[in-house]
């Protein structure tokens, strides 16, 4: 089919010069095999130079990868099934791995194309017929085989594509390339290197590293190779601590100065590799002359893989490193074929006798004469010096081989070269099938055809098993399927490989990594993986906070009460809970409060149960002589509400010390509360009766009101319904419940809901009891000593106040201490009841139990006298107030006196008071 091209574009490809940049070979060097069809090839059979496009040294995968399309074509021109009666040709073309030399070297398959053009869109300036000038060709091109370097491709396809052209690459990974928008006539054999950069980053994190530096050659392969892995990489949270490039034209300054650089971040010690053989090579020897070889770890991509070649002489510093190939088979026969080959029979490839020199280290009998001419015309010209110019030439003898022991290996590619020719052969002869039916060779349809329907209708659509076995299909973007092998560089168990050293599979990647990281050696031969991290991992219970990049930190310890939610975050666990010992989560403290196991409890129910006891034998002996002159004297109805607040104080006890629950917690207010004020209500209804008695007996003879048992009952039950008012209102202001108490963060006390100081508050009108009931009995404390129980409240008040300031900032000291607390409340409490109990209730004991004769009519009495007193007004006063009537003169003892005033006070109906000086009268009847 005609092909129409804008005249500009074919004006500046007829003027287009063509000049070839190498040391010896010419632009007319090419292999040229011409057939029905031909294919195009373009391989970087020579290394990339340095001033010039093309350097003096081989490149021996390329090689490889140009015989591998001539055994390839070989084999479908000799097969029957494949294009019957149609032959393949070549054209193949050197490209030295610069993309700029590439593209001048892709003309030579537009101009061989250009007899596909229609001429007569083309005009002259003078009036002539069009002619397109025409150079070496083997006929117009269908289709090329190549480029290996992915900047090579990408500036081939580019021109191919105006020109209809298909193109299937062997070796070009970039991911660019899968993009059809731009490259609509691309395929390749091989996947992109999205996959291979994935597969990179799967070792990455198979080793437990965070931290590498990366280094990549300029161009589309290294460029679109990094940009996948630092991406993939970042989303892994792996970082990159420097990422160098290495230029087209790198030197061995450029080298030295990137392991410099590398070095310099000593913690990223694993270096991914995305670089071309050549540059790898260079990364490799800059290491050995900055004698830091062992200080990294390589990773490198299919650019380094498997080649044995960019190792050589570089083995100690290449030990250890790991390496991703495309997985490949070797393709049967090939080996066979390459061993066959030689300058003598292989003179279709013009530069193989090139190769075979430079392999075998020798020079080929037919380039001795042009070598010892050239050697004769430095020496003469001063260029050699010393014994160089006497130096033999070595003629390589005519038995030499391609074979293992001369250091031959099927390279890698070589597979995806062969399959590329197939898909090509495959995808005609599937066309052909369609075209031309069952005839053989070429029809007419078959010439015309669209080659933008035959990419994407056939050559796409191919899908076969090679001869190794594998499949071979593309997807729809043109890709080969993504299957790598994981290589690791090591020394030979037995000496087989170059200087002991060989590359050992130790892992797959097929859409996931399978690695088997305990098979491999690391660097310095080491088994031990190595550290690639900018930080260590914190220990359990510490965070990490960053410091600049995302894998750099410093470790910060979470407070003893947080847990770790994430690695950059501590949080609290909340009162009442505390982190388990590896801080990854929180598990419920146990609530305490006091046991009766305990000290803090057995103490002070020790106290109440001997105060307890004490207080019904005291209560039972009362009873018991409650109708004897020294209980009657107490006051008996006064004497129950006392003794019942002393037995509800030492209770108040075990109230303080049983778990806390609303209704212990209810009981408590109350008991405390009423206990006191039951216990100091009695003592200050006490205390006023005498005080008013006397108070009122030195002014007048009318006898106070209100001094009655009944009286003195309703007076204290209302100071005790007070108390018991304000608890209610405490308990609605306050309610009652329990409540979690948290001295510190490691503990829980279950506590009734009772503040501090809302308790002290509670028993400030116990306090003023108190108050009140001391200044009573300061007052009271000088009346006649038959008349002397306010001594002995007088006695209980000052102790009780005592007890109290001491007890009041040990409890507020004793905050956090909760079963302290706990237990000082519970002595203060018996240790107040206490004292009444002794202080009031000794006195009568002692007397009812050990002097009875005492306890009658007329002597209680504690044997002592009054003072002087005086006459007349005195005793007539107290005769009113107490009923008696009472004869007394200066210095006369009235033994009975305060006796008679104590028993009208407590309802005695008589008592016999007498004067033994003056009147010796009787006195009876209250």
């Amino acid at each position: 089919m005609h092909q129409r091209v804008p005249w500009p574009l074919l004006l500046l490809i007829t003027l287009q010069r063509l000049p070839v940049q190498s040391r010896m070979h010419s632009e007319r060097e090419a292999v040229l095999i011409s057939g029905d069809i031909v294919l195009g090839g373009l391989f970087p059979v020579h290394e990339k130079g340095g001033s010039s496009a093309c350097g003096p040294s081989i490149y021996h995968r390329g090689m490889q990868r140009l015989e591998a399309m001539l055994f390839a074509v070989d084999q479908i021109n000799h097969a029957n099934n494949i294009l019957p009666g149609v032959t393949l040709g070549v054209h193949i073309l050197d490209t030295c791995g610069r993309e700029t030399y590439a593209l001048n070297q892709s003309l030579h398959f537009v101009r061989a194309s250009l007899s596909n053009i229609d001429i007569s869109v083309l005009e002259c300036a003078d009036k002539s017929t069009p002619r397109v000038k025409r150079t070496a060709s083997a006929g117009p091109i269908f289709g090329v085989i190549g480029g290996s370097y992915s900047s090579v491709s990408l500036q081939v396809a580019n021109l191919l594509r105006l020109f209809h052209i298909p193109q299937i690459s062997p070796a070009s990974t970039a991911k660019a390339l899968s993009d059809k928008t731009r490259f609509d006539y691309f395929a390749r054999t091989v996947p992109p290197d999205t996959f291979q950069s994935i597969a990179l980053v799967d070792v990455v994190k198979s080793a437990n590293w965070s931290y590498v530096s990366t280094v990549y050659s300029e161009g589309s392969y290294g460029e679109y190779g990094i940009e996948v892995f630092t991406r993939e990489a970042t989303e892994r949270n792996v970082c990159i601590a420097a990422a160098l490039k290495v230029p087209s034209a790198a030197d061995d300054k450029v080298f030295d100065d990137i392991i410099q650089r590398l070095n310099k971040k000593p913690n990223a010690r694993t270096i991914v590799l995305f670089t071309r053989a050549e540059d790898a090579r260079g990364i490799l020897e800059a290491a050995r002359r900055s004698n830091l070889s062992q200080s990294f770890q390589w990773l490198a991509s299919d650019g380094w893989g498997r080649q044995g070649k960019l190792v050589e002489g570089l083995e100690e510093e290449a030990e250890g490193a790991i390496t991703v190939e495309l997985q490949s088979e070797n393709i049967p026969g090939f080996d066979e074929y390459m061993a066959s080959l030689t300058p003598e029979n292989n003179r279709r490839n013009p530069w193989f006798g090139e190769y075979w020199e430079e392999v075998f280290g020798c020079t080929l009998q037919k380039n001795v004469f042009a070598m010892e001419r050239s050697s004769q015309q430095q020496a003469t010209a001063g260029y050699w010096r010393g014994n160089s110019a006497n130096q033999s030439i070595t003629v390589c003898p005519s038995n030499l081989r391609l074979t293992a022991a001369s250091g031959y290996e099927q390279e890698s590619k070589v597979q995806f070269v062969v399959d590329a020719v197939y898909a090509f052969a495959l995808a005609l002869n599937n066309l052909r099938r369609d075209l031309c039916g069952r005839s053989e060779g070429l029809c007419a349809p078959m010439a015309n055809y669209d080659r933008g329907a035959f990419y994407r209708n056939y050559l796409l659509n191919v899908s076969f098993v090679d001869s190794a076995g594998s499949e071979v299909k593309f997807d729809e973007h043109g890709d080969g399927l993504a299957r790598y092998e994981i290589l690791n560089f090591r020394k030979a168990t037995s000496h087989n490989g170059a200087n002991g050293y060989h590359y050992r599979v130790v892992g797959k990647w097929y859409n996931s990594l399978d690695i088997r990281t305990e098979e491999m050696v690391w660097a310095r031969g080491t088994k031990d993986i190595p550290i690639s991290a900018c930080s260590l991992p914190c220990e359990p219970g510490m965070i990490k906070k960053q410091q600049g990049d995302t894998c750099c930190w410093v470790c910060d310890q979470c407070e003893a009460y947080e847990f770790v939610y994430d690695e950059y975050t501590c949080v609290d666990c909340g009162p009442g809970f505390w982190p388990h010992s590896d801080k990854r989560g929180c598990y419920q403290l146990p609530i305490k409060h006091i046991r009766w196991t305990s000290a803090f409890a057995i103490a002070p129910a020790v106290i109440s149960c001997l105060g307890i006891v004490a207080t019904l034998a005291v209560a039972c002996l009362l009873f018991q002589h409650r109708d004897t002159p020294v209980v009657r004297a107490s006051g008996r109805e006064l004497t129950v509400i006392l003794l019942a607040g002393v037995l509800v104080c030492y209770l108040n006890t075990f109230l303080l010390l049983a778990t806390p629950t609303t209704a212990t917690c209810v009981l408590q207010r109350f008991g405390v509360g009423v206990s006191f004020s039951a216990v100091y209500g009695a003592l200050l209804t006490k205390t006023n009766r005498i005080a008013r008695i006397f108070h009122s007996a030195s002014r007048s003879a009318v006898r106070p009101r209100y001094i009655s048992p009944t009286s003195q009952v309703c007076i204290a039950a209302a100071l005790i319904a007070f108390q018991v008012v304000l608890t209610l209102v405490w308990m609605i202001v306050e309610p009652p419940g329990t409540r979690f108490f948290y001295p510190d963060r490691r503990q829980v006390i279950l506590k009734c809901n009772i503040q501090d100081m809302s308790f002290l508050f509670s028993q400030l009108y116990n306090a003023i009891l108190i108050l009140i009931s001391t200044i009573y009995a300061v007052k009271t404390r000088k009346i006649p000593e038959n008349f002397n129980e306010s001594k002995f409240i007088g006695f209980t008040m000052y102790t009780t106040c005592i007890i109290w300031l001491a007890f009041v900032p040990i409890y507020f000291g004793t905050g956090n201490a909760h079963e302290t607390q706990i237990t000082t409340l519970c002595v203060a409490i018996s240790l107040s009841a206490s004292v009444t109990l002794v202080c009031l209730y000794s006195p009568k004991v002692y007397i009812i139990a050990f002097q009875p004769d005492k306890n009658i009519r007329g002597k209680v009495y504690m044997g002592s006298t009054f003072k002087k007193q005086s006459s007349g007004a005195g005793a007539s006063s107290v005769s009113k107030y107490t009923g008696c009537e009472l004869t007394t003169s200066e210095n006369v003892p009235l033994q009975s006196a305060l006796t008679a005033a104590v028993r009208t006070s407590v309802g005695v109906t008589e008592i016999s008071l007498t004067s033994s000086k003056t009147n010796n009268e009787q006195v009876a009847q209250l």
